[in-house]
């Protein structure tokens, strides 16, 4: 029986020994976070995942605590502000579309490395604009490193097992969204005055200029993933194709299996009323605190950034509550969780609209920011069951979701007052939340009624792409039976051999 063991496709691994336990039966994933290990190929993964991501939201934003002065050096107008800042988040919902189904092909290594120097290009560039189309078409460019969280996601779904795989998705999510609120206070608290310092108080000049400090580091940084990092437990796809280990996927079933999933297109709408909000106060906070309560630019800035800090552990605590639940209570739980941070989100947005004290209005952001992130945490707790082999597509699916709540909120910023804006995405989002009720995922309870299949989830809804089913070769051993099943083929391996 030795030739099973030495022959089959599964014993092919990168790694002869792990940092963290695994569990073999699926696919070697970690069963364990461990924060201050960055140890190949798990928790490198983990964070490479958010900081690429977080690089990816500092450049996507870094436009944003700048737009007040982009505005008056250019003499723009509110609706060209806001329109710039519907295009910047618009134009990543295409780039969501595609590269989920990527991820299921490539892995997210390759995509996350190739979006994160492209990007870094055009935002090195934005001191060559000079007019509203101008400022429109680089934020358009710029907003495709948006599109990474894709990879994000789906790094750490195919590295950690379904156990604590929501509180790793949202722990990368949450840390990479980050990147909205330090970008707020780095480029406009502190790199926008030091540049203004070094031009001798010329404003233009600062704001032309300041956005190469982080291309370059996004650039760099998206080498850096390349060059140190792995696609899953065992290695990279190319070599697990190679061995045998893992099948060939077609990007195009991929996404059309998530696609034709109705509970996709539920949890895009919900995610388009967690992170499509947070993607909206990224672009509306500064300037809401500048318009409403005449705060300088460097401050505006600073208060906007508290939004974003809040992603340092809501997000994750959203996907912690998600996991914990789903111990419990199995989906439902999960349900339950999503529902009740979608409708207490709602609540605080419309708290937040009716707040004519800066005071309270920041003390009340806080808890609306606390909701909104941990809502898109436990979003992404749910994704990973709902058709586990196009796990890429249906992440980039939902993740597209946020993006299209941003251009809808986003329309209504540039139309509207703030308090009649805040309204409608108060009553949006309280909508959303409602919406649960109809999530059915084969296998598992809904909100109100059904039961999940089993009380220890089957092997099928793991977070893996389609590999061979190499997996029974330990039983064959076990049973030393002269028969062994179809797809393993031992005897034609050995005798290849």
């Amino acid at each position: 029986m030795a030739e099973v063991e030495t022959g089959a496709p599964e014993e092919y691994k990168k790694f002869s020994s792990y940092a963290l336990p695994v569990d073999p039966d699926q696919d070697d994933k970690a069963k364990e976070i461990k924060l201050c290990n960055f140890s190949r190929p798990h928790m490198r993964a983990f964070h490479c995942s958010w900081w690429g991501f977080f690089c990816a939201f500092f450049i996507w934003f870094s436009i944003a605590p700048l737009l007040s002065e982009i505005r008056d050096s250019l003499g723009l107008t509110k609706g060209e502000i806001w329109t710039s800042s519907i295009v910047g988040v618009g134009g990543t919902i295409f780039m969501r579309f595609a590269l989920g189904p990527a991820c299921d092909k490539w892995g997210a290594r390759i995509p996350m490395a190739a979006l994160l120097c492209a990007a870094s290009i055009p935002t090195a560039c934005t001191g060559f604009v000079n007019s509203a189309t101008g400022l429109a078409i680089i934020r358009l460019f710029i907003g495709t490193a948006g599109g990474t969280f894709v990879m994000c996601q789906y790094w750490t779904s195919r590295m950690f097992c379904r156990e604590v795989v929501g509180t790793a998705n949202a722990l990368v999510g949450g840390w990479g969204n980050l990147g909205g609120g330090v970008t707020q206070l780095v480029m406009g608290s502190a790199l926008f005055p030091l540049f203004k310092v070094i031009y001798d108080g010329d404003s233009e000049k600062a704001w032309r200029t300041v956005c190469v400090v982080p291309a370059v580091v996004v650039f760099a940084t998206g080498v850096m993933i390349y060059l140190i990092s792995d696609d899953a437990p065992k290695g990279n796809y190319s070599d697990l194709k190679k061995h045998g280990v893992m099948a060939e996927v077609s990007a195009a079933a991929s996404f059309r299996s998530g696609a034709c999933n109705i509970n996709t297109w539920i949890l895009f709408i919900q995610y388009a009323c967690c992170f499509g909000v947070e993607l909206t106060m990224n672009n509306a906070a500064a300037l809401y605190f500048k318009d409403e309560f005449d705060q300088t630019t460097e401050s505006a800035a600073a208060i906007a950034s508290i939004f974003g800090w809040m992603n340092l552990f809501a997000r994750g605590l959203g996907g912690f509550c998600s996991d914990k639940l789903n111990a419990r209570c199995g989906m439902r739980g999960r349900l339950w969780a999503q529902t009740i941070l979608l409708a207490g989100e709602g609540a605080m947005v419309l708290i937040f609209a009716n707040t004519g004290s800066m005071g309270l209005a920041i003390f009340i952001m806080v808890l609306f920011s606390l909701f909104v992130q941990a809502a898109e945490g436990s979003s992404y707790g749910i994704v990973p069951y709902v058709d586990p082999p196009s796990t890429g597509s249906i992440s980039g699916i939902v993740g597209a979701g946020g993006n299209t709540g941003a251009v809808c909120f986003g329309l209504g910023f540039r139309q509207l007052s703030y308090k009649a804006a805040f309204m409608i995405m108060g009553f949006s989002i309280l909508g959303s939340a409602g919406l649960s009720v109809f999530i059915f995922i084969k296998g598992h309870s809904g909100l109100i009624c059904g039961q999940d299949s089993e009380v220890n989830r089957p092997k099928q809804e793991t977070l893996t792409v389609p590999v061979p089913d190499a997996e029974k070769a330990d039983e064959v051993n076990a049973e030393a039976t002269p028969e062994a099943p179809a797809d393993e083929k031992p005897d034609e391996k050995a005798a290849a051999e």
